[in-house]
């Protein structure tokens, strides 16, 4: 077949790779945008210091398995919020976990802190955290629920900011911008006390790419995307949800609720998911049409010692989860992809333009870079330090090579380890516990702790 059969084929595959392109630089900016706008400046909630009769009550829920890395200043942080009125319960399954010694020094410390050990779990599905918050989430004494993951920390002024966030404004109208906020999430920004080549890896997934998508989609804000490493919401909407995302025709209260879509509700109706946190959001956004709000703060992620393995397969884990939950749109993330978008742009425009390629792809990185690097200044509060900037930049060209490559290996399989148990994600994210060593060579490898074994003080973050 001749050249210029082709020609018109080729000219229209040369300008759906231009605009998308476009597009995806258009979400870049969004999320650059963003994470300039919103974590650049933190004021003072003047919850901080109201009396606390005038303040709504909030119950912290931290999940704890084992000794998470910097365990102690990851839930200290909790203990020191600058907020007159809230409670927090320490979960533990196990009277014999080593994260309670932990927990019994904070409480020592802290003995002004209505702080609660709650040891024993509810079984309601296959989720491990889920069981593990059962008996605290029916013990709270407050509506609103504070839930942070054991590798959490988060600021003294961070609670106060976002109730001020849950409690913004109230419109009945119909329009995204208008609904009222549900869930009040953080972008997580990890941090890393032992520089292992995966944790260095995680690092820059986390703080530039992950981040800026992550803050671009909710800033567009057409549907749900939330990353539960710290969320707030209302226990009271909780207990309205199913987990079906199915619509409920007249809202108004459990009961009604349940007589409309009969079915378990509230957090028990979410242990069969192994993704919770963003099941929760999207039930929330899609069962009661109520939307989220990203507060002012990070959720400061400790990273473990991470080998490249360990990165790999919490990659797949997380893709193959995904692929189970938003097919479409974990089919197209290799496109969305800087090593990808870089040779699309190669053909689309040398094709027309005859612009080097060589030229063309050091532009793509250059500037691709450069907006990472710009929302990781605005998340930290400051640019990447001097003397880490080079293994920074060698740890993001890594990550932005292993994309593909992981996602090639995510989409072949449904089954992962977690924290050393082994499941099979099945449809919308559901899944089913399977036996030691079915899972292929990867699981059988991996199947080990995740968890580490000490810690490292670190000073608290200041507002």
């Amino acid at each position: 077949m001749s050249t210029v059969e082709y020609g018109p084929l080729r000219v229209a595959f040369a300008v759906a790779i231009v605009l998308w392109y476009g597009f995806m630089w258009a979400l870049n900016l969004t999320g650059l945008a963003t994470a300039r706008k919103r974590y650049r400046n933190k004021p003072r909630s003047p919850l901080a210091t109201a009396p606390a009769s005038s303040v709504p009550g909030v119950s912290i829920l931290r999940p704890l398995k084992g000794l998470d890395t910097n365990l102690y200043e990851n839930l200290e942080s909790t203990f020191t919020q600058e907020y007159p009125n809230y409670e927090i319960f320490l979960c533990l399954a196990d009277e014999h976990d080593q994260a309670l010694p932990v927990v019994r020094d904070l409480i020592a410390k802290y003995p002004n802190v209505n702080a609660h050990v709650v040891i024993g779990e509810e079984v309601v599905g296959v989720n491990p955290k889920v069981n593990n918050l059962m008996r605290s989430y029916r013990q709270a004494a407050h509506d609103i629920l504070w839930v942070l993951d054991s590798n959490v920390m988060v600021s003294p002024g961070q609670l106060a900011r976002s109730v001020d966030a849950l409690d913004g404004p109230a419109n009945p109208s119909a329009t995204s911008s208008h609904r009222r906020i549900a869930l009040v999430h953080h972008v997580p920004f990890a941090w890393a006390s032992e520089y292992a080549l995966g944790s260095r890896i995680e690092e820059a997934c986390l703080n530039t790419n992950h981040a800026k998508m992550y803050l671009a989609i909710n800033s567009v804000a057409i549907e749900s995307c939330v990353v539960g490493k710290s969320c707030m919401y209302r226990r009271s909407d909780l207990e309205r949800c199913n987990g079906s995302l199915k619509p409920i025709v007249h809202p108004s209260t459990p009961e009604a609720d349940s007589a409309s879509a009969p079915g378990e509700r509230g957090l028990a109706a979410f242990g069969r998911f192994l993704a919770e946190d963003n099941m929760i959001a999207s039930a929330l956004w899609h069962e009661l049409g109520l939307r989220h709000e990203l507060s002012c703060d990070v959720a400061r992620n400790a990273v473990n010692s991470m080998s490249l393995a360990d990165y790999l397969l919490r990659r797949v884990r997380w893709v193959r989860v995904r692929k189970r939950m938003v097919l479409a749109a974990t089919m197209i993330e290799p496109i969305t992809e800087s090593v990808v978008l870089g040779l699309l742009l190669v053909f689309g425009t040398t094709y027309r333009f005859g612009i080097p390629q060589w030229l063309l792809l050091i532009i793509h990185f250059a500037a691709w870079l450069a907006v990472d690097m710009d929302v990781f200044a605005s998340l930290a509060g400051h640019p990447v330090p001097a003397e880490a900037r080079w293994s920074f930049v060698a740890a993001w060209a890594a990550r932005e090579l292993l994309a593909l490559p992981i996602w090639i290996w995510a989409i072949a399989g449904n089954e992962i380890t977690w924290r050393g148990r082994q499941y099979k994600v099945l449809q919308n994210g559901e899944a089913q516990r399977v036996s030691a060593g079915s899972g292929g060579w990867w699981s059988r490898w991996r199947s080990r702790k995740e968890t580490g074994d000490h810690y490292e003080p670190l000073d608290l973050a200041q507002d």
